[in-house]
Order: structure tokens, then C-alpha cells, then sequence
């Protein structure tokens, strides 16, 4: 007869397994689509040729969009709040994007090199999710954006300090065109 440890270790991966074999979005971050925040957003996309390319990166199907600047936003140090100083940045990015209807964003999150590797890796989701929504409550369609985070995997700039950690706590903009 089996002890009561082993009934539940059988038990934890028979549902373990379910999980994995279901594809169960509700105990993996939720639905890709969603304008909640996730993971990483891949909406669905519809590309020139009129077929759906959902569950693609638009790095991975889409032209990148050159000799558009779009400024990057700054970020507190430990924060994903966006500063009121920092918004007239996005308010400039939907524009753009309301404008140029073949435009599709990535939203890149980026940090200082402080805190480790997964801490990072977190609050740039999050610094990337906090501009996303801010671009969806000015009217961007949030199945044209995307997000990415980089953590403090590409600096902006190489050093410690403040002046470089400054710097680097920042939301860039990637342009494609669909």
C-alpha cells in the first residue's frame, strides 16, 4: 500500500502533466491576446498578404521600419511607474502608430545592471506592459503591439552610476511595418 507522501508526489505530476498537456493559459500568465498583462504579448496579426500569422514575432515576419526615431522613456530606479515627464514620449509613439496603420511596436523593457538576472528580466515586463497600456488607453490597437524584456541584458550605456543606471531603466520603441 502506498504511504500518504507518495499519493500525493503521483498526484502532483499526474496534474503537472495535465497542465503541460492541456496548454492550461490560466496557470501559464494568461491568454497571449489579451490586453492583460502577460508574459509576452502576440496578438494576432494579419499580414499583406491578407493570411493570419498569429503567434509570430513581428521582428520575425514583419520589415523593420528605419529612419523613424521614436524616443525612449525613462524609468525611477526600481519602478515601472511612467513619470508625467515621461508620457508626452508615448502620447508621440501613438500618434505615429494612429497615423501609420501598417505600423506594428515592439515595446522593449530594459533595466540597470542592478538586481539579478530574473528580478530584471520581471520589471522590464513590467516597465514594457506599463507603456503598452498606456498606448492602448490612447487608442493604439493592442493586437499592433508587442512586448519584450530585455532585463539589463543590452545597456544603453556601459558603466555604474547613477548618470549610466539612468540612463539604462528605460522603454525603447521597435517599428515594423506589416
Amino acid at each position: 500500500m502506498m504511504n500518504s507522501r507518495m499519493m500525493i508526489a503521483n498526484i502532483a505530476l499526474v496534474c503537472g502533466l495535465l497542465m503541460v498537456g492541456t496548454g492550461c493559459e490560466s496557470w501559464w500568465g494568461g491568454d497571449e491576446t489579451s490586453d492583460t498583462p502577460g508574459i509576452t504579448d502576440v496578438p494576432n496579426v494579419i499580414g499583406e498578404d491578407g493570411k493570419n500569422i498569429t503567434g509570430t514575432r513581428f521582428e520575425d515576419t514583419c520589415k523593420k521600419v528605419e529612419g523613424i526615431t521614436l524616443a525612449p522613456v525613462y524609468f525611477a530606479f526600481d519602478s515601472y511607474a511612467l513619470a508625467p515627464s515621461e508620457t508626452a514620449k508615448i502620447e508621440q509613439v501613438a500618434k505615429h502608430l494612429l497615423a501609420n496603420e501598417s505600423h506594428v511596436l515592439v515595446v522593449e523593457g530594459h533595466c540597470d545592471a542592478r538586481g539579478s538576472a530574473e528580478y530584471n528580466l520581471a520589471l522590464g515586463e513590467n516597465r514594457a506592459q506599463a507603456i503598452r497600456g498606456h498606448l492602448v488607453n490612447l487608442g493604439v490597437d493592442g493586437n499592433r503591439l508587442q512586448t519584450r524584456s530585455f532585463g539589463s541584458e543590452k545597456p544603453a550605456m556601459a558603466g555604474s552610476g547613477e548618470a549610466v543606471w539612468k540612463m539604462n531603466r528605460r522603454g525603447e520603441f521597435a517599428l515594423y511595418q506589416k
